[in-house]
């Protein structure tokens, strides 16, 4: 019987280089852009909300583990999202309700899609539909991950190397590298790597970028139980990261799925933010005139009491 390690679990060569979604038929270059798209929502979604880094970041991971062992076709992207923000809430202690998740999360699609950003109502269809996603998601993610949602991450690495390398107090390089550790976060090197891996490359890449030299006799990451090659390798995709274009619209569920493989999403999207931008128009101007319509039945009724007041103050005079 094998048991539950505190490590990370890592992809297998198969995994890699053939996941659920390729054997579906999705590209590799669109599973990629899915996967970062679905990691940019739950970072924006935990942003709003307030929640720890920790969180953000497990959820991400979790996420990515998730769809090494199911295809987007089979399990959208919108309740994965959810579903795996919702867990690691849990899993970091730092619960949060279902509706201020969805209505941030409803909030930020609105945002990139340029639809007018209003919250979602908590008893309409749309909501309910939002949390029934997001609590079969959570389930799903738990059985194909055999409930190990354990997660280690790098960020308490990254002090102690920085600390061990005097460089703690450098003026740009622990940002620098505390930015890579996020932004990797969007790419499947978190489930390839160990984060004693991950955190020596992009302190690699850190100095590099900052033009400081760091030991190399011996290899400075040997005292860190790293591979020069896989670190080199980290570096390399975190650098590569930043010269991909990376598209500000993706498929949320699977009809989205089908347009986008047809070439019609964006027209849709376009279609559907004119609809809403005017249905919001319309609605405003509706408010407004009632506004004014109560508004002026106000004015009336007070000119009416003041009237009554003043006839009454005028009968009240001429009293002996």
């Amino acid at each position: 019987m094998s048991r539950l390690s505190l490590r990370n679990p890592l992809l297998t060569p198969e995994q890699i280089s053939q996941s659920p979604s390729q054997q579906q038929g999705i590209t590799r270059d669109l599973e990629l852009n899915l996967r970062a798209y679905g990691c940019h929502l739950i970072q924006a979604t935990g942003t709003i909300l307030q929640v720890p880094q920790m969180v953000m970041a497990s959820a991400q991971i979790l996420f990515q583990r998730f769809y090494y062992l199911a295809s987007f076709q089979d399990f959208p992207l919108r309740g994965t999202v959810l579903g795996a923000l919702f867990l690691a809430c849990k899993v970091e202690e730092n619960p949060q309700t279902i509706r201020n998740i969805i209505n941030v999360y409803d909030i930020v699609v609105k945002r990139d899609r340029g639809f007018p950003e209003i919250v979602t109502d908590g008893y309409d269809g749309e909501y309910y539909d939002l949390k029934n996603e997001m609590v079969i998601s959570e389930l799903q993610i738990l059985r194909k991950l055999g409930f190990n949602v354990q997660v280690e991450l790098p960020y308490g690495l990254l002090a102690n190397y920085l600390q061990s390398l005097e460089l703690t107090e450098h003026p740009t390089l622990p940002q620098l590298a505390w930015n890579y550790l996020n932004d990797l976060l969007r790419t499947p090197v978190y489930v390839c790597f160990q984060p004693e891996t991950i955190t020596c490359g992009v302190i690699y890449l850190a100095a590099y970028k900052s033009g400081i030299r760091l030991p190399e006799s011996p290899p400075w990451w040997i005292i860190f139980d790293a591979n020069g090659d896989d670190v080199v390798q980290v570096a390399k995709a975190t650098e590569s990261l930043y010269l991909r274009q990376w598209p500000k619209i993706m498929p949320l569920d699977n009809s989205e799925l089908s347009m986008h493989l047809e070439g019609t999403l964006e027209n849709h999207i376009a279609s559907e933010r004119k609809r809403r931008r005017k249905d919001a128009n319309e609605n405003a101007d509706t408010n407004m005139a009632a506004l004014d319509s109560r508004h002026s039945k106000s004015s009336a009724t007070s000119i009416e009491i003041k009237n009554t007041i003043e006839v009454q103050v005028q009968n009240k005079a001429g009293t002996p």
